[in-house]
């Protein structure tokens, strides 16, 4: 009976999995290394590419209203990275943050697109960096949003990421865990969006996929890797050259993200930071604004950027 319930709710929880699929904005697809990404593309100028944080999506900037504000002035390329929204994360890889950076900048170049600034949010902020170290002669500026750039190692992140344990863990992402997710999403939301109030909009949008047997892997193996990079860290932010805009939320809540977004100013000399007051992890769905300010800043800076080494002539700012 154990094991007939068990199937059962997989099957449910597949079916729900592909009605969330359904009616989501399709954008494109590049194929490239044995996978492909999808993403979304509007407006004409600079490049600007986005990469959305653990559990989120290219949409997470459509519904913040950044995309389309951004479309405005620059060339915008919102991105589903490995293993989340139309994006698959093939099996049997290592998708760090560094892998990730190389496939992005990979599709990049494919797209022919050059010297471009990159967002990143969250654990998306991680891949924005890696970025920004291995992809200098490309890479014209970053823009970190709520960055866990120095983790130390949390029992949480040993639990976030048991669904990604060979056997037990597939039962508890195809059986378990969605319902486990969609009878906590009002709780999970309140937390990443505090002290700001939850945005509707991508709390709808989002709760379908986030629930998903194959996205519960990727969220899991991307808590795996950053309980990795707590216990074996290996950073190395000084030497980045190149413009970086950091935003932190005040109230956030997962971490102490100001302190994180200080440190990380201190240690990178091309750097401007801005935290937000009233604003929680989500900070780029509460104050896009600030997001926007910021990007326009580190385009700006990146406009007049040395073009050997790729920092800026002259920085000033907080």
């Amino acid at each position: 009976m154990l094991a007939a319930a068990t199937a059962g709710l997989a099957l449910y929880n597949n079916l729900l999995a592909r009605q969330a699929l359904a009616g989501r904005p399709l954008g494109r697809f590049i194929h490239l290394r044995g996978t492909k990404l999808h993403f979304l593309e509007a407006g004409h100028g600079q490049p600007l590419l986005l990469l959305h944080g653990n559990g989120a999506s290219a949409e997470d900037f459509t519904t913040s209203g950044i995309f389309d504000k951004a479309a405005a002035k620059y060339r915008v390329l919102a991105f589903d990275r490995p293993g989340f929204g139309l994006s698959p994360r093939p099996v049997g890889r290592f998708w760090t943050a560094g892998a990730q950076a190389d496939l992005i900048q990979a599709a990049a170049e494919k797209l022919g697109v050059e010297r471009y600034v990159v967002v990143g949010h969250s654990w998306g902020a991680a891949v924005a960096l890696e970025m920004a170290r291995r992809h200098t002669r490309f890479v014209a500026g970053v823009v970190l949003v709520a960055g866990y750039h120095y983790p130390p190692p949390r029992l949480a992140l040993a639990i976030s990421a048991l669904p990604a344990v060979p056997l037990i863990g597939t039962v508890l992402r195809h059986a378990i865990l969605p319902s486990l997710v969609r009878l906590n999403w009002r709780w999970a939301m309140e937390k990443i969006f505090h002290p700001a109030r939850v945005a509707t909009l991508f709390a709808a949008t989002t709760s379908g996929l986030a629930s998903r047997p194959s996205q519960l892997r990727s969220i899991s193996a991307e808590s795996f890797l950053m309980l990795a990079s707590a216990l074996f860290p290996n950073r190395r932010y000084a030497d980045i050259a190149i413009p970086v805009g950091i935003i932190a939320g005040a109230g956030d809540q997962l971490f102490d993200a100001k302190a994180e977004a200080l440190r990380l100013h201190a240690e990178i000399d091309h750097s401007l930071v801005d935290i937000v007051r009233d604003a929680g992890h989500m900070v780029h769905q509460s104050k896009p604004q600030a997001v926007l300010a910021m990007i326009d800043k580190v385009a700006a800076l990146a406009s007049v950027a040395d073009p050997v080494s790729g920092a800026p002539i002259q920085v000033s700012g907080s």
